[in-house]
């Protein structure tokens, strides 16, 4: 039980979460989970057709009046695990347990993106004696498969024009502005063809680090699908693919991949090569890449040579990592793409990649490269969650009042940073008019991930340096 380790309820609250389903597009049961909160709590709530929430309470005595504050975060999570990690994430509890001041979990990812914001703000609504103005509290759906619950949010059941975001991952940085972003899938025609090689093999890539496509694309990481595209180019030799998987969601680096060719002769001399080769160009980055061969049944049926040459060729030329670098903001990636996921199918291939830039013309321009790789190879292409970027503000009294109150408390200085990543800032800023907001959060590592971990300490302080500025406000 989390709750020994600290005072602070909302890690008791974010505990309760990992309870409760919640990946991406299933979110029915936690959504209902928070209307009966607040209406065990007497609070206004309002659900919408995106399963949204909305809850609203009062100010404290001699706050009544004051303008409300918008408390914001998004209930769904990235859900990743092990190959090895027998776990359903549409059923079973999320197995946490602490190491120091971390609280970890077991072969899944954590969902601490984004429950301790939710977490945080169920501690706020259910606390009688903490001084405050009104409180709107949303809490979105879908924000990790193209922020699709902001999207839906009805801008005017909100009086509040002060929004407070708890979606950021490191204690004393504050983020004034993010990225824009959009999705497209490429989608080629397979042809299957009755298989006449003598031997099949599975190839496996897989102990790569993996990350979130926003916070860790500059890191220069090894992507899976990638690497699966330059090891079937040198297997050549009339190879065919019978099978093709990499990746696991499309704003997550593809930390493994995994393929069935068919073939005479053996791959596992160029699985050596390659693993050598892999091995020396990320020993910083990915020291842990490892690639398997063994020899399985002969399938019946594979893709035909064309297809395969065509799938071979988008591995490697579809763009992926870092684009280009913001010559404004030192050391912030300003375009960016991955290619997250990898699917073959019965009547296409499915090559899933998610953009992010703060350049809007450098989103568009990336897209159309995508429509070009589909017209020369054939494929379809689907644009999917194109949502805008949040701009900064030269002006920000909330932004001045936590940066205020961060030194005073810590004795420290904080930070002030766009970010590559997407947040739900800019939509939302577009469903309010004018708003003044800001972003945080505690200390979270490798999320989107299995070994993603949130800091305990960093929690209680985050949540203290909120709960005094808005008894401040």
């Amino acid at each position: 039980m989390i709750e020994k380790y600290s005072d602070y309820k909302a890690l008791s609250f974010f505990e309760e979460l990992t309870k409760i389903p919640r990946c991406s597009g299933n979110e029915k049961e936690v959504s209902d989970w928070l209307v009966r909160f607040a209406r065990e709590r007497n609070l206004e709530v309002h659900q919408d057709k995106a399963l949204n929430i909305i809850i609203k309470k009062p100010g404290t005595a001699g706050k009544e009046n004051n303008p409300p504050i918008i408390l914001q975060g998004h209930m769904d999570m990235v859900c990743v695990k092990e190959d090895s990690c027998a776990f359903d994430f549409e059923k079973d509890a999320i197995p946490i347990d602490v190491e120091d001041d971390w609280i970890v979990t077991k072969g899944t990812t954590l969902g601490a993106d984004n429950g301790i914001a939710v977490a945080m703000i169920l501690a706020v609504l259910d606390d009688c004696e903490m001084e405050h103005p009104p409180i709107e509290a949303l809490i979105t759906t879908d924000e990790e498969v193209g922020l699709l619950g902001a999207t839906a949010v009805n801008g005017e059941l909100f009086r509040g024009r002060t929004l407070i975001n708890l979606d950021s991952e490191e204690e004393g940085v504050f983020l004034t502005s993010c990225a824009g972003g959009v999705r497209n899938v490429l989608a080629l025609p397979v042809r299957w063809k009755q298989n006449k090689k003598k031997n099949a093999f599975e190839i496996t890539i897989n102990g790569l680090q993996g990350g979130h496509s926003g916070m860790e694309i500059h890191k220069g990481r090894a992507n899976a699908n990638r690497l699966m595209g330059r090891l079937l180019e040198e297997v050549g030799g009339g190879a065919r693919i019978s099978l093709l998987e990499g990746g696991d969601k499309m704003n997550a680096i593809a930390s493994k991949a995994r393929a069935i060719i068919t073939m005479n002769g053996s791959p596992e001399g160029v699985v050596k090569k390659m693993q050598r080769i892999f091995s020396q160009e990320y020993r910083i980055s990915d020291p842990d890449i490892s690639i398997s061969v063994k020899e399985v049944e002969l399938p019946e049926q594979a893709v035909s040579s064309g297809t395969t040459e065509r799938i071979i060729a988008l591995l490697q030329l579809i763009p992926d990592g870092v684009q280009s670098m913001s010559l404004e903001v030192e050391g912030l990636v300003e375009t960016s793409t991955n290619l997250g996921v990898v699917r073959l199918k019965d009547e296409e291939i499915y090559f899933e990649s998610a953009h992010r830039s703060s350049v809007e013309s450098k989103k568009v321009f990336l897209i159309k490269k995508f429509e070009q790789l589909a017209i020369l190879t054939g494929a379809g292409i689907i644009i999917q969650g194109n949502y805008p970027g949040w701009q900064y503000s030269p002006v920000s009294p909330i932004r001045e009042l936590f940066m205020k109150t961060y030194k005073e408390l810590t004795g420290k200085e904080a930070k002030q940073e766009a970010i590559h990543a997407g947040l739900e800032c800019g939509i939302l800023q577009e469903k309010l008019g004018e708003a003044d907001m800001i972003s945080l959060g505690p200390n979270m590592l490798n999320v989107h991930t299995p070994y993603e971990r949130l800091s305990i300490s960093s929690t209680e302080r985050t949540y203290t340096l909120l709960t005094e500025v808005l008894r401040r406000l």
